[in-house]
């Protein structure tokens, strides 16, 4: 934290200090008076002028008798609040007077300090928290995150939930945001802890009961036109109510899902049988290596009551991938016990939005690219790039 130190100016005489401060005066002066807003403007600029060649001092003692003040010329109030921190502390701290131009101008030009309390204010405008969960240091942008007053529009949830996957910190503050909607959620869920994992899931989760109500004619146009649209086909992904693919089944060497489940328990979770797993329950390779490896195993949850299997085969699926059902003998492992109730809580028709929704954004914007490390997946030259919530969830899943 900066401390006040003098200027370094020499002290002038007395005539000088009795001008700066009549005109602090005048300035702070409440409205309603004799004082015109004329006049208040013109002596905020010539008391703007004097603190140019003022000390410390005195421009804390100025930002203190103005940091009420909702009268005072902007310029002027942009101008300390800009100084050292410990001289704008309490115009950023307690002045309401600056509109979202002016708290963005201070974020830019101040310090990390600045920039913290600004986040902390009681009103943080849609604009100046869009910059800070851009440019914001960590501890900035956690506290903005935290702040129910502060607003946060749309692209300042993206920038947040591309700052979470390195700040993971950032995840359980992001999905107890009322701004925040299932894109984003659904999207952090793959970096985020056990019990925000478990809060997504219940929140965010929906049974497409209207979507599906409302297109359910559709699918019987696309069958007449034998499935040939792309981009018809892409988006039903999503709608579609029937999870398991029976006409995997009818190519597949296993029985049943539940069949392929057990042979991996048995013999070991190869490719091929993750693929055939992915394959019976709906999804596309990707998603279904996606979900198998997760670490946390929540994804695991989601799988099994999505495609309507039986809470005995969760724990066949867990030692299948190679993770102890317990620590020792008789000890139940904690994490295998908090997956079993994460499949508890979700109803099928829910569990089945959310695996569809995975499958939708991240098999249908995949590419190799994306797990190349860089950048991620190509950018496309359309509005995809810049709009598509798919492009972006693969985007921020797969690509580092």
């Amino acid at each position: 934290m900066e401390t006040i130190e003098q200027a370094g100016m020499p002290r002038t005489g007395r005539a000088r200090n009795t001008l700066f401060r009549r005109l602090v005066d005048i300035v702070s002066m409440p409205s309603g008076g004799r004082l015109s807003q004329q006049d208040r403007h013109m002596a905020a600029d010539i008391l703007l002028d004097m603190l140019f060649h003022a000390d410390n001092e005195d421009r804390a003692m100025c930002a203190r008798r103005l940091s009420m003040s909702k009268e005072a010329p902007r310029r002027l109030l942009r101008y300390l609040a800009q100084c050292p921190y410990a001289i704008a502390a309490p115009l950023i701290e307690e002045n309401e007077a600056f509109d979202a131009c002016d708290l963005r101008d201070i974020a830019m030009a101040g310090t990390a300090d600045h920039r913290l309390a600004i986040a902390k204010r009681k009103s943080v405008p849609g604009p100046v928290s869009d910059y800070l969960a851009d440019a914001g240091e960590d501890h900035v942008v956690r506290e903005l995150v935290a702040n129910r007053m502060a607003e946060l529009p749309e692209q300042a949830i993206d920038k947040l939930v591309r700052r979470s996957r390195d700040d993971p910190a950032l995840c359980p503050l992001i999905a107890d945001r009322l701004e925040t909607i299932p894109s984003h959620a659904l999207t952090i869920f793959w970096w985020a802890d056990g019990p925000t994992r478990k809060r997504i899931l219940q929140r965010y989760a929906s049974d497409r009961l209207e979507i599906i109500d409302s297109c359910k004619d559709v699918f019987e146009m696309m069958a007449e036109e034998n499935w040939a649209d792309p981009v018809a086909r892409k988006a039903i992904q999503l709608i579609e109510r029937r999870q398991r693919n029976r006409a995997a089944l009818a190519r597949s060497p296993f029985d049943s899902l539940e069949g392929a489940i057990n042979a991996a328990a048995v013999n070991g979770m190869d490719a091929q049988t993750a693929q055939e797993i992915g394959y019976l329950s709906g999804v596309k390779p990707v998603t279904a290596a996606k979900i198998l490896s997760d670490a946390g195993g929540e994804a695991l949850s989601v799988l099994c009551k999505a495609t309507g299997v039986k809470r005995d085969f969760l724990p066949v699926l867990w030692v299948a991938l190679k993770r102890p059902l317990e620590l020792e003998e008789g000890v139940i492992n904690p994490q295998f016990k908090h997956v079993s109730e994460v499949y508890e809580i979700l109803s099928v028709a829910k569990a089945q939005t959310i695996l569809r929704y995975w499958n939708w954004s991240l098999s249908s914007a995949y590419s190799p690219g994306a797990v190349q490390g860089g950048s991620g997946l190509p950018m496309p030259a359309n509005e995809e790039a810049e709009f598509s919530t798919a492009q972006r969830t693969a985007r921020l899943v797969f690509g580092r």
